[in-house]
């Protein structure tokens, strides 16, 4: 039990997030169901709490851009902001667990206008999916390498 819930707060951690935590809980030998269960809940609790407190979350991060006196934008950032200009909110959702990350994906989103409920619907449907390829990717993986 503990291993689960260590497993959500990592899943729940920004950059550690599902693509990680689920190949490793999966190949710890943890329950691929319970592995995939717990990461996709513990990614997007931390996602949608992003998104309902997203303008909190933007006011503390432009005061604390302000005291850096840099607005340079990061690699991430420049990153989705061209996903974002090439894909859209879709895009932006289903490659940033790959790319850029989940959460950094959402505030992007966010930050450039879209509707907090077409992010979260997005998101779920990201997360999910992704879920779901790393955990079966991590899966059969782990039975090829066995069985040769």
């Amino acid at each position: 039990m503990v291993e689960y819930a260590l497993l959500f707060l990592a899943a729940a951690t920004p950059w550690l997030e599902i693509a990680l935590v689920v190949p490793l809980g999966i190949i710890r030998g943890l329950s691929p169901f319970w592995v995939m269960i717990t990461g996709f809940a513990g990614n997007l609790l931390t996602v949608f709490l992003l998104i309902v407190l997203f303008q909190k979350v933007k006011e503390y991060l432009a005061n604390r851009n302000e005291k850096k006196q840099s607005q340079k934008e990061s690699k991430r950032q420049t990153r989705a902001r061209n996903i974002w200009n090439k894909y859209g909110l879709p895009g932006l959702s289903l490659l940033g667990p790959i790319l850029i990350g989940t959460h950094i994906a959402a505030f992007i989103a966010l930050s450039l206008g879209a509707d907090k409920t077409r992010v979260l619907i997005w998101q779920v449907v990201s997360i999910a999916l992704w879920t779901l390829a790393f955990g079966y990717a991590a899966i059969y993986g782990i039975d090829f390498l066995i069985n040769t």
